[in-house]
């Protein structure tokens, strides 16, 4: 039997010095400090850019967080491949201690 899904809740939130209104089924503490550090990210933008609109600065943000997402993604997939490689080196430890075993009985 499925458990339903979790309730949602409102969370209010300040993005570029403006407020937003969330309905969110998590943790609210968790969007606030994920709003809070998209707010660090497009205040220093703003800051470096103090001609864009909230738009380009969203863009921009946009953009510096699917860079960072990109480099985890191929950072992950290193170490996927990393353990993949550890396990087959492994299990061909283990084949061979099996078979070294097998041949002394």
């Amino acid at each position: 039997m499925e458990s339903p899904p979790p309730e949602k809740q409102t969370v209010r939130v300040t993005i570029l010095n403006r407020p937003y209104t969330l309905r969110a089924a998590g943790d609210p503490r968790d969007i606030e400090r994920v709003a809070a550090q998209l707010d660090d990210l497009m205040l220093a933008l703003a800051a470096k850019a103090p001609n864009a609109d909230s738009t380009h600065i969203a863009v921009l943000a946009c953009l510096h967080l699917a860079d960072r997402l990109t480099a985890l993604e191929r950072e992950m997939e290193a170490q996927r491949q990393r353990v993949d490689q550890g396990s087959e080196k492994c299990r061909g430890m283990i084949e061979e201690l099996i078979a070294t075993a097998g041949e002394g009985m």
